[in-house]
């Protein structure tokens, strides 16, 4: 299987890349990748996994993945024509932001009632939920579309380790009619999936940037009158680095390439993101560890990699969660 880059792939990795260095401020940066046409719809989930990449290599605070991924492609693909147009276009424009609370703190009670549902549910760490306009809400009915000016609906910031703003939703007994609603429980596991190999995404960007600042600096860093890459332990720590960023790279690829051919992926998902948690651990405290003291200095760019690398190494499970769920296929008969 030839996962090579198509050459509208490469031209929006190096557009997105562009804007990212030319642009430091998050607004700005979003208002950009709005005008270059990155936000548009009509990119398919391989080409929004090259932009995420990108994002990952710039470690950007950009909500792309929980908005345009997550959100806007969720409510395009499922949502009726009024719900399109009212919200995934014009967060497909950047004029609103989306985000998805895909880490319920119990099951979500979810009541069927003549003037249409009502819910209630905690959730922690939505990704940009804080920032978000409206907040898709996966049930085992449906998905339900909040906002934080709905009666019932609290959302409280949360400061992550890497420093990104995430949120907690809380939901008491939240009344929404039929065009707050995408029916079908297998919205839910579709949105899943694209978010985690979104992340996975963004966790390849972040290593693959993080090792190649890490090389370069062991090529300039001189100790005993040696460059601290020529030494045997150095460079097989390098080396094992490359081999985990390329599995990250793989796996990933492999599941994305299955969801979005509708093909069934949930093992290959599992193992995106088992490596993505694994390989970004180990890459990220490789580069720390080969940089010595300066790898963990706040005015250095390399802190910003490694919390970032932490961060999406536990997002939407760690690794031993996703490795005990493919334990799981394995056992099956």
């Amino acid at each position: 299987m030839d996962f090579t880059p198509t050459d509208e792939q490469r031209e929006l990795s190096g557009l997105a890349r562009r804007i990212l260095a030319e642009v430091e401020s998050p607004q700005r940066q979003w208002a950009e990748l709005a005008a270059a046409g990155l936000l548009d719809l009509e990119l398919d989930f391989l080409e929004q996994c090259t932009v995420l990449i990108e994002l990952g290599r710039a470690v950007s605070p950009s909500p792309y993945l929980s908005s345009i991924v997550m959100g806007a492609s969720t409510l395009a693909r499922f949502g009726a024509t009024d719900q399109h147009a009212q919200w995934a276009a014009r967060a497909a424009s950047g004029q609103i932001v989306l985000a998805a609370a895909l880490t319920p703190e119990s099951p979500v009670d979810v009541e069927k009632t003549a003037d249409g549902w009502v819910v209630s549910g905690t959730f922690t760490t939505v990704l940009a939920g804080a920032q978000a306009d409206l907040i898709l809400v996966p049930t085992e009915e449906g998905i339900f579309i909040v906002s934080a000016a709905d009666e019932g609906v609290t959302v409280e910031a949360q400061e992550m380790t890497d420093g990104t703003v995430e949120a907690r939703l809380e939901l008491t007994h939240v009344t929404l009619t039929g065009d707050r609603v995408l029916d079908g429980a297998e919205i839910a596991a579709w949105l899943r999936d694209r978010a985690t190999v979104g992340l996975c995404a963004l966790q390849l960007g972040v290593i693959e940037r993080a090792l190649e600042m890490t090389a370069s600096y062991a090529t300039t860093r001189v100790q005993f009158g040696r460059a601290i890459g020529t030494f045997q332990a150095v460079a097989q720590r390098l080396a094992d680095a490359y081999i985990d960023v390329e599995a990250v790279r793989l796996t990933m690829w492999q599941a994305a390439w299955r969801l979005s051919e509708g093909l069934p992926c949930g093992t290959e998902v599992d193992t995106a993101k088992f490596w993505a948690a694994e390989g970004g651990h180990r890459v990220a405290h490789t580069a720390v560890h080969i940089h010595g003291g300066v790898g963990i200095d706040l005015d250095y760019p390399l802190h910003r990699y490694f919390v970032a690398a932490k961060h999406h190494e536990f997002a939407l499970g760690h690794a031993t969660d996703h490795l005990l769920a493919i334990g799981t296929v394995l056992r099956q008969p």
